[in-house]
């Protein structure tokens, strides 16, 4: 017949021994494990080759002369006078503003709004730094 007032034996040597078989698997799986976090990335271009896109180069001056390729346009005259100079141009030249810092934000804004209302899209502000 069984004792209650006997203390029991606790054997941890199956315990220990099973421990130090996960303890011996996780240190060799643990370096070869990576973390991979999944981001979605543009396509790249292999196919295609690098084509030579030009840009037009438009110059706000002090003022408010436009130069655009080296020909001069009023700042007054000057969304009609790039609707029709645009005309033959594709849409997805990249247009590149600089403007003299010292001329207000709305005369920028307004030459922007009007390169923007031709259709195109790709258009810098360009800064000196």
């Amino acid at each position: 017949m069984y004792d209650y007032n006997e203390k029991p034996d606790l054997n941890i040597t199956p315990l220990v021994d099973v421990m130090l078989v996960l303890l011996a698997i996780l240190m060799v799986t643990a370096p070869v494990l990576e973390y991979e976090e999944t981001i979605n990335l543009p396509k790249g271009s292999h196919s295609k080759k690098i084509q030579d896109t030009k840009k037009i180069d438009l110059l706000i001056t002090q003022n408010k002369d436009i130069i655009i390729n080296k020909k001069k346009y009023q700042f007054l005259t000057f969304a009609d006078n790039f609707a029709l100079f645009s005309k033959s141009l594709n849409r997805d030249t990249p247009i590149h503003i600089r403007a003299d810092k010292n001329l207000k934000y709305d005369n920028v804004i307004y030459i922007l709004k009007a390169v923007k209302e031709a259709g195109f899209y790709k258009v810098s502000l360009i800064t000196d730094g």
